[in-house]
């Protein structure tokens, strides 16, 4: 190539580039979609909602919560990997759909590490087994002893196959010897209203959707995977206090885009969601679910979704789990 071509290109590219930049400086200038892996009344849909509305008033223009149920969390992300990477097609990020997913199942469309930009982590959540309050045991003791006892006689709900809380339970399963059927929901919103009915007797699922449940004696809480016991229940211990340290992972909820989002729009996201969570009254609502803040870096947030993805995949080759 000749140094006068050569120069063109050059010139061309870095007209591109600052068009570009000018463009992602002006964003947004239309409302703006966070997309939800799962079906509403699950936690994620909750934190989303939460965050939508100040995090519109932060960026100028709406964000609209849309949920796209399905695959454990696969078919909104797929959705959210394959959208323009101009950031008015966001995604929240969770386990389900950026770690225990992917690496249970070899056939999810999309590669969690590469096929993302990672924004920002909003808040990290607690997990828990609770059970219908017909299921004969009210603490941990009892409950490991009626399964053991009763192998195969009751079954688990989940927000979708493939999701962190199928997975943590096939893992506590594993750990445990023990024996309970899965049945997959398009999300934890059916799970959690068939749980509670009793259509199902036990749920591993997050603390905010599962927690006004426990608290209102429609779900009894048995063990909870946290740093520490809970405020809010102060009699439920963590799976490292009873000796299942493996099992006591927390989730998070963060919001992604599409792989090549520009660095403006993502650091515009990023700088919106740490002005809304500074407000009390977003920060108290989304800490009454159980949740705490973390509104870290996009480079934070990239590392937690690696390291994850890695201890699942880890976790999946050790227990020897497949989808069933």
């Amino acid at each position: 190539m000749h140094r006068r071509q050569w120069s063109a290109l050059a010139g061309a590219a870095a007209l591109f580039a600052l068009a570009g930049s000018s463009w992602a400086q002006g964003y947004p200038t239309r409302p703006v979609e966070l997309q939800v892996p799962f079906a509403p009344g699950g936690t994620t849909d909750i934190v989303a909602r939460v965050i939508s509305e100040p995090l519109g008033k932060a960026l100028g223009q709406s964000v609209i919560v849309i949920n796209k149920a399905g695959g454990g969390g696969i078919v909104g992300a797929t959705e959210t990997a394959r959208a323009a990477p101009d950031g008015y097609k966001l995604g929240v990020a969770t386990v389900s759909s950026t770690a225990a997913n992917p690496a249970i199942n070899p056939k999810t469309p999309y590669d969690p590490i590469n096929d993302f930009t990672p924004i920002v982590n909003i808040a990290a959540t607690p997990n828990i087994i609770a059970v219908h309050p017909s299921f004969p045991a009210k603490n941990y003791a009892e409950f490991v002893a009626e399964l053991k006892k009763n192998p195969g006689k009751y079954s688990y709900a989940s927000s979708g196959t493939g999701g962190i809380g199928h997975l943590l339970m096939e893992l506590y399963k594993s750990l445990t010897n023990t024996y309970v059927t899965h049945i997959p929901y398009r999300g934890a919103g059916p799970a959690l209203n068939d749980v509670v009915a009793g259509q199902v007797a036990i749920m591993f699922d997050n603390i905010p959707s599962a927690l006004p449940f426990i608290q209102s004696g429609k779900l009894v809480p048995i063990v909870v995977s946290a740093p520490q016991r809970l405020a809010a229940l102060p009699n439920v211990p963590t799976f490292k206090e009873v000796g299942l340290e493996p099992v006591n992972r927390m989730a998070y909820y963060g919001i992604l885009g599409p792989k090549g989002l520009p660095k403006e729009v993502v650091d515009k996201i990023n700088a919106g969601v740490k002005k809304s969570v500074e407000d009390p009254a977003v920060r108290k609502r989304i800490e009454d679910t159980g949740s705490l803040i973390v509104a870290n870096t996009p480079e934070q947030f990239a590392a937690q979704i690696k390291a994850e993805y890695e201890v699942y995949k880890q976790v999946v080759v050790k227990q020897k789990l497949q989808l069933d």
